[in-house]
């Protein structure tokens, strides 16, 4: 995804793959070649990356395709020993991630710059900053607890270690410009946000008491500070974190919580830095959320940002798209209103599109 004028996203089905436009639905390209595990736009070109469901021998899992929408003709081809769990891209690098290998590829001319031996990673997790100043690579360190490595890919070496968590990492994502990670384990319940020049100090919310699986966590657009950080779990419910507020706030209030970060990760900020949007998606359904655009609000006299507004997007696994405009304020008021919704299956149907 790339600027909020014209954003897309692409789907990977049975059928094949899918790629829409955000702003309104519109199916703008539909490739049906077998079942897809991996679709990866590098941001809105026309350079996908995709990686077959093995139902057939020509879509291995083993095979990570570069195929380019305009022409409608596959790039180049990578064949791996073991299954491609993950795929991630910038202007300069290309990241394939295996069960217990993670390469690292100059995306221009395909050659293997590092190759990361981790740990058993069977979902897959890792979070990627496509920003090329701060461009990093975090990936789980442990399966018995939630620490992860990060890895700068632009000079290719090891960044830093962060214990986030007791028990196993669930999702983690790294703000667009490289400088915050947040984490979330297998129980659930806690949302940890790190500093990466830092590495040991963090942010912590609540996201409730009761266990539950974190699909994904999406920072907003940023040049220094995420002003919005939000979750999507299985309960159904939407989490919102006004970060940028809480930071603010935290400074304000002196002692202990008066430095940019906190000093220990068993501190929690206040339970009233944490908005729901409940039922947005059926309980038990995967979904994807992402923070598309953040609009921030000054105070004319004093320049402070006294509100921000945001668009968030939501695609879930049965197959729905949703966009929800969020509007938070410094007295933590919060409101929210679904702009749209549509059926991705329909929108396929009602659009007469097959390259």
């Amino acid at each position: 995804m790339e600027s909020s004028a014209f954003i897309l996203f692409a789907i990977g089905t049975r059928d094949g793959f899918r790629i829409f436009d955000s702003n309104n639905g519109r199916l703008c390209y539909e490739r049906a070649l077998g079942a897809f595990n991996i679709v990866e736009m590098l941001f809105s070109s026309n350079l996908v990356a995709i990686v077959g469901a093995g139902e057939q021998p020509s879509l291995s899992p083993r095979r990570l395709c570069l195929f380019n929408t305009m022409s409608g003709n596959a790039l180049r081809e990578l064949n791996f020993l073991t299954s491609i769990l993950a795929v991630r891209m910038n202007r300069k690098r290309l990241i394939v991630l295996l069960q217990d290998k993670t390469y690292i590829y100059d995306i221009n001319s395909l050659t293997i710059l590092d190759t990361i031996d981790t740990v058993p990673n069977l979902k897959g997790i890792c979070a990627f900053s496509p920003s090329l100043d701060g461009c990093f690579l975090a990936l789980p360190a442990s399966i018995t607890k939630g620490s992860l490595l990060l890895y700068n890919v632009m000079e290719l070496q090891l960044h830093c270690e962060i214990d986030a968590h007791l028990a196993p990492l669930s999702t983690m994502v790294l703000s667009s410009n490289g400088m915050y990670i947040a984490t979330a384990s297998e129980q659930g319940t806690m949302i940890r946000v790190h500093l990466v020049s830092e590495a040991t100090k963090s942010y912590s919310f609540r996201r409730g008491s009761y266990p539950s699986t974190i699909f994904s966590l999406s920072f907003g657009q940023c040049s220094q500070v995420p002003e919005i950080l939000v979750a999507t779990s299985s309960s159904g419910s939407v989490h919102v974190f006004p970060l940028g507020f809480a930071i603010n706030q935290s400074r304000r209030s002196g002692g202990f919580l008066g430095s940019i970060m906190l000093d220990s990760i068993s501190d929690a900020l206040d339970p009233a830095h944490h908005h729901i949007v409940h039922n947005a998606v059926p309980a038990g359904i995967k979904s994807y959320a992402v923070i598309r655009k953040v609009d921030r609000v000054a105070d004319t006299s004093s320049s402070e940002i006294v509100a921000c507004r945001a668009t968030l997007a939501i695609i879930t696994y049965n197959g729905y798209f949703q966009e929800y405009n969020l509007s938070l304020s410094n007295q933590n008021e919060f409101s929210r209103s679904l702009d749209c919704e549509f059926n991705l299956l329909t929108a396929i149907a009602n659009n007469d599109v097959r390259l």
